[in-house]
């Protein structure tokens, strides 16, 4: 006999804005709650599975048993099963067994909305609600001016499971990290944070991307609200959090969402929509109404409960195009006979104006690697609405470059240029993710050619172009210090090089640029528009030499720069400049300090000698691999 008393938190309106897709605040009603009735302590349970013809909780409370806890199932087609059993608290551990209408299958599966799961490798749902009192109301009331596209944006990627590793190898906690890793991203001067997924996932060789728990922080560094604390912690010291989110796709786990009630509700039906090649893993149907709204929910929930700054959304290309990773013969053209996924793109539009219309100073950030139009276009202009594009052409274009050797490099000047021809077509952020330094690509540092001294001055030549290129930036931890093996998720960085110069160098070199693009308004207020770059000369081949300049809103303020890719200082080397007056070196990543070389330029005089089509130049030295800033 059952155990459930019928209870609801949901209105009809709710059931209405469910149906049609636009029912935005589903954690607020599906999942389990703990909420009293007739005055009686326990949880409300509620699920959607339209193909069941039964729904059991089971859990610890009841041995795992099926039917002891049967959930109703509402009168309005809804597919919502649910009901409230007393006596139940904080920490009760369950799952819902269900029995489809579909050959009688029997799953049983987590809870899509469970705001805490059990460590992996366990698989139940945990009832958990968190209390927290933020204090980050200072850093909200400020974000848009601090998280603006005008704005300087310098991200450090962060996998938690291996920043940093205690005693014998084991995990930091959420609350280790809101101590170590903020002091830490605050002392070399990032911006913004960006977490690579935390949500609940089984398997951590996937680093996060395969996700069962959507609305759960990982439970292996510590409870919801430890997270909330990690996250607080950041605002309070200005630094911004973006979280990877994974909206693409989701493995095939048990207990996940893949044919959650013996039917195919969350992933597409058809194989060819809704089934990953490459990573083995199923796709969202976006044209289902009910799914669309899960998925928006779900981003709006990390806005909403954890305070998030920003969404870097993963995989991005994989949704938008039918063909994508597919061979001929594999998929199937949409209704105007081309490659486009009509129904993804919508969802995607839909998402982006739904977060920006409902958090003030966020934004999103779209992994996309092809060339289609509007990435980082509002919606209303026929773009897909993101804030932000990664740049992964030149990302490839400029790791192809600087592992050639120095003397081919001339050859080679249009690869380096070509960025420019582009960079104005989507507000771009420069990536070197962690993508970069895994699978035998090796690290970045051992991505650079010649000796050792050579190596660590390609670095700090390849983080300075970074850093004066136009668009915002992201560097994956241990780039920062040059970290000389690839990335490996189950150990800590290799903190012990930061004992040696080269390394803590590199590591004070990129403090310094965080510092000066933090105060260089040059090098932010424009970074999206061609009118904040300006070429001084960029065909120098013989000599593998780049001049630009960096423009904000005032004059006073641009910055002119000039990198050499080769190790032969370039001495007396004269280049045109905007105008008649001094200039001093602000930044020289040939500094002594850095591990350079220390070959600096203290007396700069401008001349009435024209040179690159200007009616003034200075004459100044280059030094080999590396950039200088003047101002």
């Amino acid at each position: 006999m059952s155990k459930v008393k019928a209870h609801s938190l949901f209105t009809d309106f709710d059931i209405d804005l469910f149906k049609s897709g636009k029912h935005y605040r589903l954690y607020e009603k599906l999942g389990s709650h703990l909420i009293e009735v007739d005055g009686e302590k326990g949880v409300y349970f509620a699920v959607w599975a339209p193909s069941a013809k039964s729904v059991s909780v089971v859990g610890d409370f009841n041995y795992w048993l099926e039917g002891d806890h049967r959930l109703n199932v509402r009168w309005d087609s809804s597919g919502i099963w649910e009901g409230f059993i007393p006596g139940l608290d904080q920490g009760t551990l369950y799952k819902y067994k269900i029995r489809s209408n579909n050959n009688d299958v029997v799953t049983e599966k987590a809870d899509p909305f469970a705001r805490l799961c059990e460590t992996p490798p366990n698989t139940a749902s945990v009832v958990w609600q968190s209390d927290y009192k933020w204090k980050d109301k200072k850093w909200m009331g400020y974000r848009k001016e601090k998280n603006g596209l005008d704005r300087p944006y310098s991200v450090y990627e962060v996998h938690l499971g291996s920043w940093k590793r205690k005693g014998d190898n084991n995990f930091m906690s959420y609350l280790d990290l809101a101590d170590d890793l903020v002091e830490y991203v605050k002392e070399m001067g990032y911006t913004h944070v960006e977490f690579m997924p935390i949500m609940e996932f089984p398997y951590d060789p996937s680093w996060g991307y395969q996700l069962t728990g959507y609305f759960a922080p990982t439970s292996r560094f510590g409870k919801p609200e430890d997270f909330k604390v990690l996250v607080d912690k950041f605002h309070q010291n200005d630094i911004g959090v973006i979280l990877d989110w994974v909206p693409s796709h989701f493995p095939e786990d048990a207990h996940g969402l893949g044919y959650f009630d013996g039917s195919h509700l969350y992933e597409h039906p058809d194989r060819r929509r809704g089934y990953h090649p490459d990573w083995k893993s199923l796709i969202f149907n976006y044209g289902r109404n009910e799914v669309r709204a899960f998925l928006i929910s779900n981003a709006l929930f990390w806005l909403d409960q954890f305070h998030v700054d920003g969404l870097r959304v993963d995989a991005v290309a994989s949704m938008l195009y039918l063909d994508y990773s597919r061979e001929e013969g594999e998929w199937e053209p949409n209704m105007f006979g081309n490659n486009e996924n009509l129904e993804a793109i919508s969802f995607i539009r839909e998402l982006n104006e739904e977060i920006y219309r409902n958090f003030e100073g966020v934004q999103t950030i779209a992994e996309e690697s092809t060339a289609f139009t509007g990435v980082s276009r509002p919606v209303y202009l026929g773009g897909l609405g993101f804030g932000m594009k990664w740049m992964m052409g030149w990302m490839h274009d400029t790791l192809e470059y600087f592992k050639k050797e120095p003397i081919y490099r001339k050859h080679h000047q249009n690869d380096i240029t070509f960025s420019m021809t582009y960079a104005f077509t989507e507000n771009f952020m420069l990536p070197f993710s962690h993508d970069e330094v895994v699978y035998g690509k090796q690290s970045l540092l051992y991505r650079m050619p010649g000796d050792e001294w050579q190596r660590f001055a390609n670095l700090r030549l390849l983080f300075g172009y970074m850093f004066t290129h136009p668009g915002t930036n992201l560097m994956f931890m241990g780039a920062e210090f040059g970290q000389s093996s690839e990335w490996n998720f189950q150990q800590s960085l290799d903190w012990h090089l930061t004992q040696y110069d080269f390394h803590s160098g590199v590591q004070e070199l990129v403090k310094d640029l965080n510092a000066l693009y933090r105060t260089s308004p040059a090098l932010y207020e424009k970074q999206f528009s061609s009118e904040g770059f300006e070429w001084i000369d960029y065909g120098d081949h013989e000599n593998s030499v780049l001049t630009y300049i960096r423009k904000g809103h005032d004059k006073k303020n641009d910055l002119v720069i000039a990198c050499n890719f080769t190790p032969v200082p370039r001495e007396d080397y004269r280049m045109g400049v905007p105008k008649a007056t001094k200039y001093k070196e602000i930044f020289n990543s040939d500094g002594q300090k850095y591990g350079g070389s220390g070959i600096a330029n203290s007396e700069i005089k401008t001349t009435r000698t024209p040179w690159h089509g200007r009616k003034n130049s200075v004459v100044v030295t280059i030094p080999p691999l590396s950039v200088i800033i003047l101002q």
